[in-house]
Formats: C-alpha cells, structure tokens, sequence
C-alpha cells in the first residue's frame, strides 16, 4: 500500500509529462533569478493527497488545518514586520523632508530628496508629491493618491495624516516644516505605543500558544503510559473525528486569540 501511494503521488507529481519538463526549467530559472515561486497546482495537489493515502482522511484533514494556522500566524508575522519596516523608513523620509524644508528648499525638491534617500512604498509616496507639486498641485492630493494606491495599506493612514498636515499649511499658510514635525512626532509616539503593546502581549500569546499544545502533550503522556491513543486517534471511526474536531478547536483558539491581539495593538 504504501509503495502504491508513492507511486501514485509522484505520478501526479510529474503529469501529463508533456509539460512536467518546461515546468521545472521555469522552476530552476526562477529559483536562480532569486524571485518568488509559487508551487504548481499538480504539486500542491499532491502534497495533499499523499498525506490521506499513507495515514488516512482524518490525520490529513487534521494536518492541513495545522499547517493553515501556521501558515496564517507566520504571514501574519512578515506583515506586522513589514509595516514596522515601512513606519520607520516614512520616519526617515519625514525627517528628510523636515531637514530640507528648513534650509530653504522647495517642497517639490525636499520631497524629491526624501524619495531618493527611501525606497519602497516611502519612496514612491514621495515621488508622487514631489510630481503634484512641480505640476502646479498640492503634494497633499499626491500623498493621499498614494495612500490608496495598491500595496499601500500598511501605511494608508499615516499617509493620510500626513496629506491633512500638508492640506492644512496650503490652506491657512501655516508652517509647513512645524506641522510636519508634528506629524513625524505623532508617527513616533504611534509606533512606541505600537512597540510596547505588542511587548505587553506577547506574554498573552505565549500562553495561547501553550494551552493549544497541552493536548498534544496528554497523547504523548497517554502514549507512553500504554494507553495507546495515537492508534484510537489514527484509526478510523469516533477516533478520526475526535481529532479532526480537537485540532480545530486549538487552531481556532489560536487564531481567535491572535484576532484580539490585532485588535488590541491597532
């Protein structure tokens, strides 16, 4: 059974034939051009499949929920240090802009200097002010263009609380560089409130991440005092439901736990 099983995985692996050999040139170029890969659909599928047919439907089905909230939580993760990231290069950029606008320089040309010194969505956001601004615009509506563009959700609101700084000294000719340095000072005092709330959860977190594993641990226990539960929860019947609904239950935990969390630190 089991040497049928690999066989037949690695035959949905490497299917239709035709165009297995093209597919794994363009995984090679791609792994060598250091871009991202996503898997083939015949891959994923796979993977998928060999789980149920060497242990079964349950332990499958109970394996791949564990994998999603992995999954999910370390997404979750890279997009939280990713918006730090991209805080504190605003940060920079802000600073820049500041540092420029007290010299003397021209908005269009400080925020031209701030988008050459950033990089990402920092620097894009600024580019579009500086090319309102040349154009006879406002850098405000630039910025605010650039808050709702594509892939700029993580900074969306301090872009736009930057636009309103900026909309405010065109309007009543306040100084622009003390009401973006009061802009920069409340970007900070977020991302330090931002930082130690997430400090002050992270003990929260841990303990979900425990209770979700205790169950794990009294099968362990149970196993090694002979009580054989890995064969009940393996086998078919009341067992494989016991553990497809058990999994659920932690990983709902965990994710529920990481979803006030979230809530809390925005």
């Amino acid at each position: 059974m089991t040497a049928a099983a690999l066989c037949l995985a690695a035959a949905v692996l490497v299917a239709p034939g035709a165009v297995a050999t093209p597919r794994l040139r363009a995984l090679r170029t791609t792994v060598a051009a250091g871009r991202s890969w996503r898997p083939p659909q015949e891959v994923t599928v796979g993977l998928c499949v060999l789980p149920a047919l060497l242990l079964g439907v349950a332990p499958a089905v109970a394996a791949a929920v564990v994998a999603g909230t992995a999954v999910r939580r370390l997404r979750r993760r890279r997009r939280d240090r990713a918006l730090d990231a991209e805080q504190r290069t605003l940060l920079a950029g802000l600073e820049t802009v500041v540092a420029e606008l007290e010299v003397g320089t021209h908005p269009a040309e400080a925020c031209a200097t701030a988008a050459r010194e950033t990089t990402g969505p920092t620097a894009d956001a600024f580019r579009v002010a500086a090319a309102r601004v040349r154009l006879g615009g406002s850098a405000a509506d630039g910025l605010r263009a650039a808050a709702r563009a594509p892939g700029q959700s993580g900074l969306a609101a301090s872009l736009e609380r930057l636009a309103a700084a900026w909309e405010v000294s065109d309007r009543h000719g306040l100084a622009l560089a003390q009401l973006l340095t009061a802009a920069r000072s409340d970007l900070s005092g977020r991302m330090r409130l931002r930082s130690r709330t997430e400090a002050g959860l992270a003990g929260a977190r841990a303990t979900a991440t425990v209770l979700a594993a205790l169950p794990a641990l009294g099968v362990a226990l149970g196993q090694m005092m002979g009580a054989a539960p890995v064969t009940v929860l393996l086998g078919d019947g009341l067992g494989g439901v016991l553990l497809v609904v058990g999994t659920v239950l932690a990983c709902a935990g965990l994710l529920w736990t990481d979803r006030i969390a979230t809530r809390v630190a925005s």
